[in-house]
């Protein structure tokens, strides 16, 4: 861990009991008091997630929409200002670089968020598919600290401590220029929790400073410190992706069933034609969501079996803390994709059945 790097708020984990781990090369916390009471505070009042791992590069300049446009597989040209879109950076093939969010704050002038283990490729890939496109690409990373609180009780708290109206800002929208406990700040609307909640990106000499604040701000309702396993646990019920789990450079978005992300009637952006194809074609994998009929937790990689015959993957698995019940993502052949379908997961030696159902698991 003494190679790993480490967030502003790094001195703040002990403080709060956390367990921290080697992630992406970060030094972050998995756990503090338990993962369990963790996904329920967030499902049930609030969680505070250290999100300062995550990268985020500029894109500005005259070309930048355009620039914008052939990268990514989103349309941006209707976006207003201060909106956000999530999109995908995709490779020639198909397969995805990174899935990402797209913060417009001016027609030249954007900001993409995207995952700490990727950053440095992402950053790498913008600048290798610069072109002739008038642009700066510049990464910002090292400069900015980020704070996630999500949960039904967020925006209360976090209103003690701006007095700009949390309740005028939609989902998927951001304000510049806002001040949280007096620190310069950005807000924006949109986590990876199935919850509502708010994202504070603001300097690295400050983030100490508002995340005790609201900690204080929260104490009455409810609000504890969250970890990576937590995120991962409400991301996944919530049915969303973690990249190297249900997209990766091997697995397309249309193979996750995320293709309403993927806007064919743009020109040409990277990755459009092999896509196009995959979609022409028919998809001979797909993304299923599956619920355990035999006992047994499914994990990351294990294999998925029909009559005995691999047909694919766990992608992700988990006992759902909010559902009692014991539910994965697999990628699997697409015949054997329908719903209702009866498969089985190798865990360890044992093979136990399992159920295609909808990937729906939290009905919010």
């Amino acid at each position: 861990m003494e190679n790993s790097k480490k967030t502003h708020l790094f001195p703040v984990y002990e403080k709060y009991g956390g367990k921290i781990v080697d992630y992406a090369g970060w030094a972050m916390p998995v756990q503090f008091e338990g993962l369990i009471q963790e996904h329920e505070a967030v499902r049930n009042a609030a969680g505070l997630f250290d999100v300062s791992h995550m990268g985020e590069i500029e894109v500005k300049g005259k070309d930048a929409l355009q620039y914008l446009q052939y990268l990514l597989t989103n349309n941006f040209g209707a976006m207003e200002d201060n909106q956000i879109l999530y999109s995908f950076m995709c490779y020639p093939s198909g397969g995805v670089v990174d899935d990402l969010l797209v913060y417009k704050y001016a027609s030249d002038f954007y900001l993409l968020v995207v995952n700490a283990s990727n950053k440095d490729k992402d950053y790498k890939w913008m600048l290798e598919n610069k072109g002739d496109f008038e642009v700066q690409i510049i990464d910002k990373s090292d400069e900015v600290s980020e704070i996630a609180i999500q949960g039904p009780k967020a925006e209360k708290i976090l209103q003690r401590l701006t007095d700009f109206d949390l309740s005028t800002l939609k989902p998927f929208y951001l304000k510049q220029n806002v001040k949280v406990f007096g620190a310069d700040s950005m807000i924006s609307r949109t986590g990876y929790t199935g919850e509502d909640g708010f994202e504070v990106y603001l300097s690295n000499d400050k983030v100490q400073i508002i995340w005790e604040e609201l900690m204080k701000a929260g104490e009455d309702d409810g609000i504890k410190p969250a970890g990576l396993g937590a995120r991962d646990t409400l991301r996944f019920e919530a049915s969303m992706p973690l990249y190297g789990n249900e997209i990766s450079q091997d697995i397309t978005p249309l193979e996750a069933g995320l293709g309403f992300f993927i806007k064919f009637d743009k020109d040409s952006f990277i990755g459009k034609d092999s896509l196009l194809k995959q979609k022409s074609e028919g998809l001979k994998r797909k993304l299923a969501a599956f619920e355990m009929v035999d006992g047994g937790i499914p994990r990351h990689g294990y294999d998925v079996l029909k009559d005995g015959e691999k047909i694919g993957f766990v992608t992700t698995g988990y006992h759902s803390p909010t559902l009692k019940k014991n539910i994965g993502f697999a990628l699997v052949d697409g015949r054997y994709a329908d719903l209702n379908t009866v498969l089985e997961i190798k865990i360890r030696k044992k093979i136990a059945k399992a159920k295609i159902v909808s990937k729906k698991f939290l009905k919010k």
